[in-house]
């Protein structure tokens, strides 16, 4: 069988969302001569960028040294880099891309269809430098309502090289693929290219439809490594040629690239899920559900109900009362959810029982069973859509001296209240402490204790995190981190730690000092 289409690996550039654009050496080197290997005729490596805030790493910016490496561990391939529209002008071309002369075969260039005129102006300064050019169009799913900038397409025969339909959502159907390739090859001559998302596990399926309609290059990644829901899998692209008679497929050496990619995936975890699967179908951004899935704190049904809020143009389903209180508290114990609570459970529990004035609050559910028998006052710190979960949790226990806090109205995964807690749940009217979290329970938890005039708040269960976290972890704890200085700042309040914690700057004592 003779291969009719291109195919374009970009497992470095699209899979540096997870990773910062950073990969380990010996993986690259593994992936590089897999690739060298392989029927795969393009290789996307990375970005070309002016300096933009944050850190992005190597192959974000891919300098001359990195190209050249490139280069030279896959000597037949062709290199692409990928410039982002929205942070690239006409005018930085030249300082941006000579270096790339020798190593870089075509430049793509992410393109907004509101941006489209800009873009081709980038187009032609790039075109000058003798790079072959391809368009990636993002938001193919909206084609059908706003196609107006595919009249500019008529005069770009000379410009662009690959004309390219990202399904920026995961969310086209093969008839929607037939449909927009019909369209655009009404426009114009230019070669067509297909990026898949796997939102709706489409990607393969609406790809094979891409190339039978005479798209002539394709994209795929690794395990499908990708921003979001992930991409088509170069794996699986690759057996479906082998199927179809593609003879001479080293498989040896793509199955040791694929179990390294495996093991990074245990770690940062793309591909699809409900979220994921939701969003695609509405063509809703991903970039979002991305940072919720990762952060580890909302459970998969809230990210759903905020996706159908968003779907909805609904801020919120629920409005809850403000906790009025006239009574000033004096001492206030935070609960967190790390294992020094269980380890000192039983410590935590005669305190408590010594100090019947002092008022707890929980962030989260963790241990509501280890605290029922607790006559304290309790509240629980909660974001808005715990659900299920509470449902399960309160199901035997008495709530009649428990209130349950939730962050200011609109919450932004929509709201679900039990009937048994409906009486005794509220609602903060802002949060104003710290710009960290506009609705982690540790803050909504600091921001009740800091309404109600307390003069101390001791935390028990806030450990901190090992050395050995995943990117949503760290985020979680650098988040953590800054709503306890913030805190910590306020003079008018004692912040102490009775149990052990890693968090900067927080004082501690220990809870056995306290008891009689």
């Amino acid at each position: 069988m003779n291969k009719t289409f291109k195919i374009l690996d970009c497992t470095l550039r699209d899979g540096g969302y997870y990773t910062n654009w950073d990969f380990d050496r010996e993986l690259v080197k593994t992936y590089c001569s897999s690739m060298e290997s392989l029927p795969i005729d393009y290789v996307e490596v990375g970005y070309r960028s002016i300096p933009l805030e944050g850190y992005l790493g190597e192959y974000f910016y891919c300098p001359d040294f990195v190209m050249k490496e490139l280069k030279q561990m896959m000597p037949s391939k062709k290199l692409v880099i990928i410039l982002n529209e929205k942070d690239i002008r006409a005018s930085h071309v030249p300082e941006l891309l000579k270096p790339c002369q020798g190593y870089i075969s075509m430049i793509r260039i992410a393109v907004d269809p509101a941006n489209f005129e800009r873009a081709i102006e980038l187009a032609k300064a790039i075109k000058v430098m003798g790079f072959e050019v391809a368009f990636n169009v993002m938001y193919m799913s909206e084609w059908k309502e706003d196609n107006s900038f595919l009249d500019l397409l008529e005069d770009l025969d000379s410009i662009i090289d690959y004309f390219y339909m990202v399904d920026s959502f995961g969310g086209v159907f093969q008839d929607d693929v037939k449909d927009i390739i019909r369209l655009v090859k009404s426009k114009t001559n230019v070669q067509l290219g297909f990026h898949g998302h796997n939102n709706l596990e489409m990607a393969l399926a609406n790809t094979i439809t891409a190339i039978n309609e005479g798209c002539e290059i394709v994209d795929a990644t690794i395990t499908g490594m990708g921003r979001g829901a992930g991409n088509l899998r170069t794996e699986l692209l690759i057996t479906f040629l082998n199927s179809k008679g593609y003879d001479g497929i080293p498989f040896g050496d793509l199955s040791q690239t694929v179990t390294l990619f495996e093991e990074m995936k245990k770690e940062y975890g793309w591909g699809t899920n409900l979220p994921y699967m939701f969003s695609g179908a509405y063509s809703l951004p991903q970039k979002q559900v991305m940072e919720w899935v990762g952060m580890n704190r909302y459970p998969i049904a809230s990210i759903v109900n905020a996706l159908h809020n968003k779907k909805s143009f609904v801020d919120d389903n629920l409005s809850l009362p403000n906790l009025e209180s006239k009574e000033k508290w004096k001492d206030v114990l935070i609960v967190g959810g790390g294992n020094s609570v269980f380890e000192n459970n039983q410590a935590l529990k005669v305190y408590l029982q010594q100090n019947k004035d002092v008022k707890v609050i929980h962030t989260g559910l963790k241990y509501i069973s280890n605290f029922k028998e607790v006559e304290n006052d309790q509240y629980y710190a909660l974001v808005g859509f715990e659900g299920g979960k509470l449902l399960d949790a309160i199901e035997e226990i008495d709530v009649s001296n428990k209130k349950f806090i939730y962050p200011p109205h609109p919450r932004k995964m929509g709201t679900l209240i039990t009937k048994k807690t409906k009486s005794y749940s509220y609602e903060l009217s802002s949060i104003d402490f710290t710009k960290a979290s506009e609705d982690s329970p540790l803050a909504i938890a600091i921001q009740l204790a800091i309404n109600l005039k307390a003069e101390n708040i001791y935390f028990v269960g806030f450990d901190g995190y090992d050395t050995n976290i995943n990117k949503g972890q760290f985020k979680l704890v650098q988040e953590n981190q800054n709503v306890f200085l913030d805190l910590i700042s306020i003079k008018e309040i004692n912040v102490l730690s009775l149990t052990p914690s890693k968090y900067e700057k927080l004082k501690h004592s220990s809870i056995y000092s306290l008891l009689k």
